[in-house]
């Protein structure tokens, strides 16, 4: 099976010290009354879990017959005790010690030999409680199918049964024209030329969109331009090595300052993070005197999937949870201004600009506006680009939609879950967020070298909330 360009370019980019693989970080509640083998029993019946999505069966390959160019085969003979391991924490069990553990699986990289994904579940964390870490390839699937592959297998009900992130799922509703047998054939062709219809028309009206839209950019004084991003400590060349650090705040906290503020949840979550880097590069004595720049990945899936600015763009996008489907906008962080709520505004209006631009584009026309902001992602990889070129954007950050409802694993309720994603060559620290229930999750990953003291974020994070209460209050 071919790969898609947008899925391949997470490959080719790939090496030692710039793995390109997405994870998830879950805590569980030991269901009541269990003993202490409870977590390795549990391991032996997963591995029993043998039947494998088609999607979590691909491994990449390339040869002659490929043309060079990266393609999907099925990997028949999968070693489910390779992919799914157990692993135990060192006394005394505290969240210290699992973070220690994750930075570590998190920063080696994944067989190509292989299938792209791993599952780690983890025992001896303390508070009656045990952990998962998966990893996939963001060639694989993007953070927003990732996610969702964690969740959807967990059920509502505790006494219900779960299925692992491998397992298949449940297919879904046939398109109307494979349920309807009159028309079947007839139907299939007809949306065939549709659909080339659709493309050809998007195609044509691509270059006018994003000059339109650059056009837009030009004139809005809320909306950064390409690589007008300051060089900051973080936009340099990245090592292997990964420090993972987290936490969660309640959402109804975040919820309030919004409503006071007239702001989105992902604005204010994006200026917690404002303010968290500006305490951390003032403590460095390194803040510059221009705003920080982030990218705001924005789901094209057409499925309703918000992004960290708050919108989702077009429709028609793939509605799967394999491949990548992913736009972006640029988005002013206001970090040389000192008050909260100042900044707080400056955000609010500058992913509303984002999202002025994009409304009304198609997928297509998204997906080419965003290598134009964001192209430098692509050439991140080259070797010392980024010493020589100011950096499109200072980092990345992203929110990953998550579970409304409390969701079990066989009676082992989940607690809270994390994200954890891709620094790269030139943007040195990656923050992504995800709701459950009724918290706020970061998950923050930092190249080990360049970023020290990364816990520091997370204090500057719960400082920021405060501050930013008190602000609007």
């Amino acid at each position: 099976m071919p790969m898609a360009v947008t899925d391949s370019m997470f490959l080719l980019g790939e090496s030692r010290e710039h793995p390109t693989h997405v994870g998830g970080l879950q805590l569980f509640r030991l269901p009541e009354g269990v003993g202490p083998e409870y977590v390795s029993d549990f391991y032996r019946r997963l591995l029993t879990e043998s039947e494998v999505a088609p999607a979590m069966r691909r491994r990449p390959h390339r040869s002659p017959a490929t043309l060079g160019q990266w393609a999907w085969v099925d990997d028949l003979d999968i070693e489910l005790d390779y992919h799914v391991r157990l692993s135990a924490l060192p006394r005394p069990g505290r969240v210290r010690e699992l973070l220690a553990l994750v930075s570590r699986l998190h920063g080696s990289l994944l067989d190509r030999h292989r299938p792209l994904w791993e599952f780690n579940l983890v025992e001896g964390l303390s508070e009656n409680r045990f952990a998962t870490y998966t990893k996939v390839h963001h060639a694989l699937m993007d953070g927003v199918s990732a996610m969702r592959v964690l969740t959807q297998g967990l059920p509502t009900d505790p006494d219900a049964h779960a299925s692992p992130p491998w397992a298949p799922r449940p297919r879904r509703s046939p398109r109307r024209s494979e349920t309807n047998g009159s028309t079947g054939v007839l139907g299939a062709a007809l949306d065939a030329v549709r659909d080339a219809a659709r493309v050809t028309t998007e195609v044509v009206s691509t270059p006018p969109s994003i000059a339109q839209a650059l056009l837009s950019i030009a004139k809005d004084s809320a909306a950064p331009r390409p690589f007008d991003a300051p060089a900051t400590m973080f936009n340099v060349p990245i090592g292997g090595a990964r420090r993972f650090v987290g936490q969660s705040w309640p959402l109804q906290r975040v919820q309030a300052i919004g409503r006071a503020a007239d702001a989105t949840v992902n604005d204010v979550a994006v200026a917690m993070c404002s303010g968290a880097l500006r305490r951390y590069l003032l403590d460095h004595d390194a803040l510059p005197s221009q705003p920080l720049v982030a990218m705001l990945p924005v789901s094209l899936r057409g499925t309703g999937a918000e992004s960290s600015s708050g919108s989702s763009a077009g429709s028609g996008a793939k509605a799967g949870g394999e491949g990548n489907a992913v736009g972006a906008i640029l988005c002013d962080l206001a970090t040389e201004e000192s008050d909260p709520a100042t900044r707080l505004s400056r955000i609010r209006a500058s992913t509303r600009a984002g999202k002025a631009m994009l409304r009304g584009m198609t997928p297509t026309q998204v997906l080419a506006l965003s290598s134009l902001l964001v192209g430098g992602v692509i050439l991140a990889p080259i070797p010392g680009l980024g010493r020589h070129t100011p950096p499109p954007f200072n980092l990345i950050i992203s929110n990953v939609p998550g579970s409304r409802e409390v969701r079990y694993w066989d009676g082992a309720e989940l607690l809270e879950t994390y994200p954890l994603s891709i620094p790269l060559d030139g943007q040195a620290v990656n923050i992504t967020l995800t709701s459950y229930v009724d918290k706020l999750a970061f998950g923050i990953v930092g190249c080990r070298r360049s970023v020290p003291g990364l816990q520091r974020l997370i204090d500057h994070l719960d400082a920021e909330l405060t501050a930013l209460e008190q602000a609007v209050g």
